[in-house]
C-alpha cells in the first residue's frame, strides 16, 4: 500500500469532529498537531506515543474517553503517514487554518503561528534538550551542527514573533513594511523544508550516535584501550 501525503480526507474530517467533542476539552487543533508531531519525530530521542498521545489530546485521562480512544488509533496511523513523508524527504503539506480576522474570505491567508508554537513545544517536551545534547555551551563557539539546527528553526521563530522579541531585547532594529511582509513571506514558504530537514538531520544524528557507541565498546577481557598491554578489566576498567 503506498502511504499518502496525508491520511484520507474522510479520516481527517472524523479527526476533526473528534478534537472537537467535549470529551476531550483541551485538545489540540489538527494544525498544531501536525507541528507537535513533527517535532516529536525529531530530536536525539522520539517522544514515546503515550506522551505525546496524552500532550495532544489534553491529559492521560482523555484517552481513556470513547472519543479519545478513537482519536488516538487515528493519530497513530497519521504519525505513520508524516514519519513516512518525512523519511522520504519530501517537504509535507501542512495543515493550516485561516486567520482568524480573515475566515470566510476566499483569499484568506492561512495561519501559521499556532502550528510553528507547536512544533516548539514539541521540542520543549523533548527527553533532552537539543541544543544541549549537541554540546551547546554558554561562551562556547557553536559548532556546524548547532549553526545548522538554528537556521532551519528561524523560520519558525520568526513567524512566531520570537525572533523578533530576541532582536528587540538586544536593541537590535527589525525590518517594518515591505521588508517584513516579504521575509515573513519567505519564512512561510521555506517552512516545509525546513521541517523535513530538521528531520532528516536528527536521523542521521541518531545513526552516527549508535555507530560512536558500538565502535567505543571494549569488552572487559579485551586489551584496555590505554596501551598497557593489560586486560581491561585489570587496568581502566576496574571498578
Amino acid at each position: 500500500m503506498t502511504l499518502q501525503a496525508q491520511l484520507p480526507d474522510n479520516q481527517l474530517d472524523r479527526l476533526e469532529t473528534l478534537l472537537d467533542d467535549p470529551a476531550l476539552p483541551e485538545a489540540m487543533r489538527l494544525d498544531e498537531i501536525q507541528g507537535y508531531l513533527c517535532a516529536a519525530l525529531c530530536g536525539p530521542f522520539q517522544i514515546p506515543a503515550e506522551e505525546w498521545l496524552a500532550d495532544v489530546l489534553g491529559s492521560e485521562a482523555a484517552l481513556e474517553t470513547d472519543a479519545g480512544r478513537e482519536a488516538a488509533q487515528l493519530l497513530r496511523e497519521f504519525a505513520v503517514v508524516l514519519e513516512a513523508e518525512l523519511a522520504r524527504g519530501e517537504p509535507p503539506v501542512l495543515l493550516l487554518y485561516a486567520k482568524e480576522d480573515s475566515e470566510g474570505s476566499e483569499d484568506a491567508p492561512s495561519d501559521y503561528v499556532p502550528w510553528c508554537q507547536a512544533y516548539l513545544q514539541g521540542v520543549d517536551a523533548a527527553e533532552e534538550d537539543w541544543f544541549e545534547y549537541l554540546g551547546e555551551e554558554e561562551g562556547k563557539e557553536d559548532s556546524e551542527e548547532i549553526t545548522y539546527l538554528d537556521e532551519r528553526l528561524f523560520p519558525l521563530m520568526l513567524l512566531t514573533g520570537e525572533a523578533e522579541a530576541a532582536a528587540r531585547e538586544h536593541g537590535e532594529e527589525w525590518p517594518e513594511g515591505e521588508e517584513r511582509a516579504q521575509m515573513e513571506s519567505d519564512c512561510e514558504e521555506e517552512l516545509p523544508q525546513a521541517i523535513t530537514d530538521i528531520y532528516r538531520f536528527w536521523v542521521a544524528k541518531r545513526g552516527i550516535k549508535t555507530i560512536r557507541r558500538d565502535a567505543a565498546k571494549v569488552g572487559r577481557n579485551d586489551p584496555c584501550t590505554c596501551g598497557s598491554g593489560k586486560k581491561f578489566k585489570q587496568c581502566c576498567g576496574a571498578s
